[in-house]
């Protein structure tokens, strides 16, 4: 069984531009302008959890993930930070998300996988469900089951919120809360990355905050 690795340079890369302007109030009915891309992924989620579980045999059996198969969950993962972006995962755009599995550059936020040209068979059998163990706990907290009184959803949708009513009353996304939520964004999309079998790189226990990767280059769509 290989040893995990942590990068500086992951094969997760999540970049990011808060757009400006932005309302001051759509933010209060996106959850309703969204329902057409939650009834999509709905059935987008199923064919990931299928897909990956072919890939998984895949993978134990040849060292691969086949081609097609990657490029169709990193679709799904990319559709669906999107939607994340411009609701209640970041609030960070106006901008309706593509109906696209594509990488859509012109959209204020990307996200990219590096196809692995092999994979680690023995890792495979554990790092999903053993090895991923302590960032479910972080992430947990990060997405849900963060309580504050009668608030009972996670860090995220709570500094997402705040952002959104800071916004209201200046007009203005704060900034160091938009590098805040994509960090912690940016750690959920690389924990989900690896134990989707995408990557055999260990995700780093490490807040990398700000729209672009933390060795400086800037994928900005």
């Amino acid at each position: 069984m290989t040893a995990l690795v942590e990068s500086p340079n992951s094969p997760v890369r999540v970049s990011a531009v808060l757009d400006a302007p932005l309302s001051r109030w759509l933010w209060l009915v996106k959850w309703i302008l969204v329902v057409p891309h939650y009834v999509v992924l709905f059935f987008l989620w199923i064919a990931f959890t299928v897909v990956s579980v072919v890939a998984f045999f895949a993978i134990l059996f040849t060292g691969r993930y086949p081609r097609p198969l990657f490029d169709f969950n990193v679709g799904v993962l990319r559709w669906s930070w999107r939607v994340a972006y411009y609701s209640y995962g970041a609030l960070a755009t106006d901008r309706y998300p593509p109906f696209s599995l594509g990488e859509e550059p012109e959209y204020p936020t990307r996200l990219e996988i590096v196809y692995p040209e092999r994979l680690s068979r023995g890792l495979v059998l554990v790092k999903w469900w053993l090895l991923a163990v302590p960032h479910y706990l972080v992430i947990g907290f990060f997405l849900g089951g963060f309580h504050l009184g009668w608030w009972s959803g996670g860090l995220v949708a709570l500094l997402t919120v705040i952002a959104a009513v800071i916004m209201a009353c200046t007009e203005k996304y704060p900034r160091s809360l938009f590098d805040l939520i994509l960090g912690l964004n940016r750690w959920v999309l690389r924990v989900a990355a690896y134990v989707a079998l995408m990557t055999d790189t260990y995700p780093p226990f490490r807040l990398d905050m700000g729209g672009t990767e933390p060795d400086g280059r800037e994928d900005r769509p």
